[in-house]
This record gives C-alpha cells, sequence and structure tokens, in this order.
C-alpha cells in the first residue's frame, strides 16, 4: 500500500501512511503489517523491508520510499492510493515494484480526485507498460518547461510553431543547425539582423545560460 503522505494534516484529506497502516491492522486481525517512511531511521527502514522480504509480514504499507531499489519478488499486488497525487513516471516506477518473481503482479491506482492533468496521467498508465512511451507521455502532459529559463514543467510559447513531441525530429536537425551557425560565428557578429532577432526573442533570459 503506497501513500503520498506519512501523517494526516489538517488541511489535507489525503490518507496518510501511518494512520492506514494502523486501520488495516484492525481490519486484518492476524496479519503483520508493517510501515516504511522517509522520516523513519534507516535501519527501521532496512529492517522492515527485510521482514517483508523474508514473509515475516505479509503486507508492507509505504510512501514513495519504495519507488526505487527495491525487488521483493513475492510482492504481487500494490495499491496506490490518491494516485492523482503522483507523477507519471513516479507511478510507473511503483507499478514496477510487484510482479518481479514467477507469479505476475497487479497495480491497483485510487484516484480521489482529478484534475485534467492527474486524469491524462492515469489514461496513460493505463495505455502503456513501455517506459519510452510513458516518458513521450509525461513530456506531453507536464510540458518541457522554459529552455533559458528556471521552470522545469509546463507548457510554455519557447516554441511559437513546433512541438517538442511531435516534432521532434525537425526540432533535433533546426539544433544541429544552430550548432553549426554558432560554431563559425558564436557571437553572430558576422549576422547583426540574427543577432537582434534572437535578442528581441530571449532578452535577459540569454544570461541564465551562462550560470552554472
Amino acid at each position: 500500500m503506497v501513500y503520498p503522505l506519512v501523517e494526516e494534516s489538517e488541511h489535507s484529506d489525503l490518507r496518510s501512511a501511518t494512520e492506514s497502516a494502523e486501520r488495516i491492522r484492525a481490519a486484518l486481525p492476524g496479519i503483520e503489517v508493517d510501515l516504511v517512511h522517509g522520516r523513519m531511521e534507516a535501519a527501521q527502514r532496512v529492517r522492515a523491508m527485510e521482514r517483508f522480504e523474508a514473509g515475516e509480514s505479509q503486507v508492507l504499507v509505504s510512501t514513495t520510499v519504495i519507488e526505487v531499489g527495491v525487488d521483493v519478488p513475492r510482492a504481487t499486488l500494490m495499491i496506490v492510493e490518491h494516485a492523482e497525487r503522483f507523477g507519471l513516471a513516479q507511478l510507473h516506477q511503483l507499478r514496477g515494484r510487484v510482479g518481479r518473481g514467477e507469479r505476475p503482479g497487479s497495480c491497483v491506482v485510487v484516484a480521489r480526485g482529478v484534475s485534467e492533468d492527474s486524469e491524462a496521467r492515469l489514461a496513460a498508465l493505463l495505455e502503456t507498460t513501455d517506459g519510452f512511451a510513458i516518458a513521450e507521455a509525461d513530456l506531453r502532459i507536464r510540458g518541457p518547461g522554459e529552455f533559458l529559463g528556471t521552470r522545469q514543467h509546463g507548457h510554455l510559447p519557447d516554441l511559437r510553431l513546433a512541438d517538442l513531441v511531435r516534432d521532434g525530429r525537425l526540432v533535433s536537425s533546426a539544433r544541429e543547425a544552430a550548432l553549426a551557425t554558432l560554431r563559425e560565428d558564436p557571437g553572430l557578429q558576422l549576422d547583426a539582423e540574427l543577432r537582434r532577432a534572437v535578442e528581441a526573442r530571449w532578452g535577459e533570459r540569454l544570461a541564465l545560460a551562462g550560470i552554472g
């Protein structure tokens, strides 16, 4: 069982991992339930995972600390609560934690309120298990962010005509042409008109290219 929060907040209606672990213990008497989250000490997390891997516990309630690096072949069922709060790549990584042994696995995603973007993420998750297709869908839904700027996602008008997903090959060709131009004339000193157009289009954001 995977949850996005560790503890309930008075400002949130999300089901928390800690409180849900207690509810599951009460609902399943005789079943060992362990809890794993990022606020636990490392030794506690390791022990809980070892118990689950060894079959000493039958249910593992967790936050996304199990997103990567966890290999429990006997685990065949995952339930992700409030799936609308997770990113598409994150959901894809999570579902890969089950069905790693001889028996097939199932991942149930439970959404308790969706937006247009979260609905699109869940639809993409259901359509494919291919990592490359998931990455393309994630880019399409989240947007690429700014190419010269600080935003890492969002549908922004940096490309006035092209679409980064649909026109990836053309964008790549345009990039190579631009690099060739800059190799021959790094400061665009030989083409004043092009230099003025670039400065007018990008303005002060050009300075960000020199950061880091």
